[in-house]
């Protein structure tokens, strides 16, 4: 019988949610949570096995916009409408930094990933990111044990000036899983494309051309491929860094989720009132 864990809390609303990474070798519902983010500035989390809430933490004082997990789940990081980025301990609901160097701006995505102390000179076992709506991306380096967050790279995408009273697409950056030190970005921008930056050269190394602005984005963590969603209900497979890509139809409205499973074969998006995983196949 399938147990439900509601992140609805009586007048407020869930506005981001996030899986706490497992431990390696460790299956099971009963070590699996959740974390919430919700419209008055609180972060929940629950535990899956018993169905309830086991943490209540306050860090913002704006609506959450986005929140993860650290890849060993010690450490939550989450963003707000007021561009201010939180990081938390789990364990003890203590808010141990803010970062205030997206003020002003929602906080659109945050994304953490494994790295080696060398890779880029600084100390840290950890490169997270977090992107804002005005187009500019901040990287950091974190030793989580230390408490510490050192900024690695800040990146700011050139667009023309905002038309009045456009609905401008999100800005969206994701780590590249098969190159690495390599990140992709999509947002308005002079061009409609996909951008790879490279941290070590700090400069954009590949450009990829898009039929609009993207709304949505995934890579895959098996094969060199993205997912990008648009506007005009259009799914897209992108292989990389050059191939023909592969468009499906399928949605009712902007594809404004998109997100690969863990083992590259599935994929799942999502619409206005459609939800669809696709089974990828082939190589």
């Amino acid at each position: 019988e399938a147990s439900t864990v509601s992140p609805l809390v009586p007048s407020q609303s869930c506005q981001c949610l996030a899986w706490k990474p497992r431990p390696v070798g460790v299956w099971g519902a009963e070590n699996q949570h959740v974390v919430a983010g919700y419209s008055d500035g609180t972060i929940r989390v629950f535990s899956v096995s018993r169905t309830e809430m086991e943490l209540k933490m306050h860090p913002h004082s704006a609506a959450l916009t986005a929140i993860t997990y650290s890849t060993d789940g010690e450490r939550i990081l989450s963003g707000g409408k007021d561009g201010l980025v939180a990081v938390s301990s789990p364990r003890t609901g203590m808010t141990i930094h803010v970062l205030a160097d997206h003020k002003g701006s929602p906080i659109t995505v945050l994304q953490c990933t494994r790295k080696q102390y060398h890779d880029f000179g600084v100390e840290g076992g950890e490169l997270w990111l977090a992107t804002s709506s005005d187009r500019r991306v901040s990287v950091w380096a974190s030793d989580w044990l230390q408490d510490k967050c050192e900024l690695l790279d800040w990146l700011s995408f050139p667009a023309p000036a905002d038309p009045e009273g456009l609905d401008l697409p999100p800005s969206l950056a994701a780590f590249c899983p098969w190159e690495q030190g390599v990140l992709v970005y999509v947002g308005f921008g002079l061009q409609e494309e996909a951008l790879f930056y490279s941290l070590r050269k700090k400069q954009v190394v590949r450009r990829v051309s898009l039929p609009a602005f993207a709304t949505s984005l995934s890579l895959s963590p098996a094969a060199p491929f993205m997912a990008l969603g648009f506007r005009a209900r259009l799914l897209r497979l992108q292989p990389c860094p050059a191939g023909d890509p592969q468009d499906y139809a399928g949605h009712d409205d902007t594809v404004h989720l998109c997100r690969f499973a863990p083992s590259g074969r599935r994929l799942l998006t999502a619409s206005h009132s459609a939800v669809l995983v696709w089974e990828l196949t082939g190589g």
